[in-house]
């Protein structure tokens, strides 16, 4: 009985969160034509993590975001995606003139936007099904042809049951990069202008990191990507390379 009351209280207490950042709807529709920050900060609490950001994304443009742990790499990214809002200064999105994040439908923003984090977390279904999350509803030749763009359509052919294949608990049935391709293949499927990167080959050995890379490059077309990475021969894929120390960029 007390570790069912317990169960029910942490249950209860997540039905009372309340999201970090609400969602909008009602505003003018947008597109992107690239993204700009000024003078962005943020913390979290009283622990600040970026300070006095400013960067100017072009579209079609491959930029690299360098850093050690800590620096805010990641951080700018969930920014950028708006999962939280800035403490100071703003992103904006260029669609014609540039329209803060704030004031943008999330729909608008989410379908602009593809997002591939460091861990791909994967659901006890199928990879195709997994692949599908990127655009639910896709037909299998598009979700093949994502697998193919990220490079493990032949590792999933070769499996007894292919794209029928149950990945298990967390995907626990495959490797961290068979995991992280998966996840690349699913910003494939998404098909977004923007592609977000965060250490997108952290789990890959030095011949699969210049697969992706391969990929990445030759997928590219008007893409806009931010790559965020601490290995240098990940970066050498970008145009430019921002360098992020204690939550400040060059």
């Amino acid at each position: 009985l007390n570790q069912t009351l317990a169960a029910g209280e942490r249950v209860l207490a997540l039905l009372d969160e309340k999201p970090q950042v609400e969602d909008i709807e009602g505003e003018q529709p947008a597109s992107f034509h690239g993204m700009v920050a000024d003078d962005v900060s943020f913390a979290y609490a009283d622990d600040e993590i970026l300070s006095g950001m400013s960067f100017d994304i072009p579209k079609g443009a491959v930029v690299g975001i360098h850093g050690q742990s800590g620096s805010g790499k990641s951080t700018l990214l969930k920014l950028m995606m708006r999962f939280w809002d800035v403490t100071g200064g703003s992103v904006r999105q260029v669609s014609g003139p540039a329209r803060d994040l704030r004031h943008m439908n999330t729909t608008d923003l989410r379908s602009c936007e593809s997002y591939v984090t460091q861990e791909t977390w994967l659901f006890h279904d199928t990879i195709a099904r997994n692949i599908e999350v990127g655009r639910p509803g896709a037909s299998r030749e598009d979700i093949v042809a994502a697998a193919k763009a990220a490079s493990i359509h032949d590792f999933i052919e070769t499996l007894p049951d292919g794209y029928d294949t149950n990945v298990g608990e967390l995907g626990d049935t495959l490797s961290g990069g068979e995991r992280q391709r998966i996840g690349i293949a699913r910003a494939f499927l998404h098909d977004a202008p923007l592609m977000l990167l965060d250490e997108p080959t952290s789990n890959l050995d030095a011949l699969n990191e210049g697969v992706i890379l391969k990929s990445l490059r030759d997928q590219a077309g008007e893409r806009t990507i931010v790559l965020v990475s601490h290995r240098a021969s990940t970066l050498a894929f970008a145009d430019t390379v921002m360098e992020m120390e204690s939550g400040r960029a060059s």
